[in-house]
């Protein structure tokens, strides 16, 4: 997708319109959740239509009972039927669906005119490609779709009526930065970093951390996945190729700088010599509402910035040595075709061992690139393609022997 396909944001507020009809692809998440939090901000602006979520029917039921969708989905049929009890006796009437089937459905209901994809990772892929073929405006929080699939993302874009707007905050400050600038003026994007909690220690103690330290981000509240991809900067390698996509830029024209505050959230460098930066707290609620309101902004009382707080903003350029993942991920760019799907695919296993304290945490970029370097890679693949691509980077992240952590 070029820029070109973005509307120009505009300021203004809520008008009287109708709801907007709203699915939420992974409803129980960390985005979610918060989506669900700027909806309530806003009960007169969405309808819930549809909710869905892997496993965590609890809370699920929790939301169906809250905001009365007429569907969800759930990852297997076993979790349907767990719904099915959370939701007895006397629960709300919903339509319950399950597996990928249940997801492309939430995805594309024809009283849906938002989709939420917030689903982590691979899975995020269909139920993406199959709202933007219906014509949905998509605030994508997934960045493995684009990992994995741009190039079929750009196709679903050019052939039909749907729009894709970032959830990130990085690629949502971008597109905020470059909202009405020439898309041919732009030089450079930097994605600014947390650097995660490991940016100060030492990459020989890197052995010995723990699944908790791993988790202990100093400051955004995430999920488990994306936490630890922070920890090990796989998740900004993943908004690198993210952006390659959003944008429409050449691999060189993306930097990647650690900005340990996250205030800043990423700037633009024009071929004038000028920078644009969007700055905020660390709070996913703002860039979730944005793509929610684009082009309008809506006033909400999110978190403001104290500027007599703000004694210093510091950046610093990554370390490739002590964080290897985002190498591996520049590197998976540059090769093209399935190298993206496979870098996802093995990086998504390597996490979960790791969480499952089968591997160490230094044992999660050794995975990746181990797979890299043993799978042939596929120049041009079609979505089967990258589903078998996909399957056996998995199978042979699962397969590796790696170290058990002590």
């Amino acid at each position: 997708m070029t820029m070109s396909t973005m509307q120009t944001p505009q300021n203004g507020q809520a008008s009287a319109a109708a709801p907007r009809g709203l699915s939420i692809l992974g409803a129980t998440g960390s985005v979610g959740t918060q989506t669900l939090e700027v909806v309530r901000l806003f009960p007169d602006r969405f309808d819930v239509r549809a909710l869905t979520c892997g496993r965590n029917v609890e809370r699920l039921a929790e939301q169906i009972r809250e905001f009365r969708p007429a569907q969800v989905a759930v990852g297997a049929p076993e979790r349907a039927e767990a719904l099915k009890q959370e939701l007895s006796p006397d629960g709300p009437e919903v339509q319950i669906q399950t597996g990928t089937d249940g997801l492309c459905a939430a995805a594309t209901r024809p009283d849906v005119d938002v989709v939420m994809g917030a689903v982590v990772g691979f899975a995020g892929l269909r139920p993406v490609l199959a709202a933007l073929q219906a014509g949905k405006q998509v605030a994508l929080a997934n960045k493995e779709t684009l990992v994995v699939g741009g190039t079929l993302v750009d196709q679903a874009l050019a052939d039909g009526d749907g729009e894709l707007l970032p959830v990130d905050s990085e690629h949502s400050a971008i597109f905020q930065c470059m909202a009405g600038e020439a898309e041919r003026r732009v030089e450079e994007v930097v994605l600014t970093a947390s650097g995660g909690p490991f940016w100060d220690r030492p990459a020989d103690s890197f052995a010995d951390v723990t699944v908790s330290e791993a988790l202990d981000h100093p400051n955004w509240s995430m999920g488990p996945k994306i936490t630890i991809d922070s920890a090990t900067m796989m998740n900004k390698g993943l908004e690198v190729i993210e952006a390659k996509w959003l944008f429409d830029l050449a691999v060189d024209q993306i930097e990647v700088l650690v900005h340990p505050q996250s205030i800043v959230h990423s700037m633009v460098a024009f071929d004038d010599g000028a920078v644009k930066a969007q700055l905020g707290v660390p709070d996913m609620k703002v860039p979730i509402q944005y793509a929610l309101s684009h082009p309008a902004r809506w006033p909400a009382p999110h978190e403001r910035l104290d500027w007599s707080s703000l004694s210093r903003l510091d950046f610093q350029r990554p370390d490739d040595e002590k964080f290897p993942c985002l190498r591996l991920a520049y590197e998976a760019l540059e090769a093209g075709g399935t190298a993206p799907a496979v870098l996802n695919a093995a990086n998504e296993v390597a996490v979960q061992r790791f969480l499952d304290e089968d591997i160490g945490f230094a044992d999660i970029p050794r995975a990746v690139e181990a797979v890299l370097e043993r799978q042939p890679l596929q120049s041009e693949p079609s979505l089967e393609g990258l589903v078998r691509a996909d399957a056996r980077a998995r199978e042979r992240t699962e397969e590796l022997a790696l170290p058990v952590r002590n």
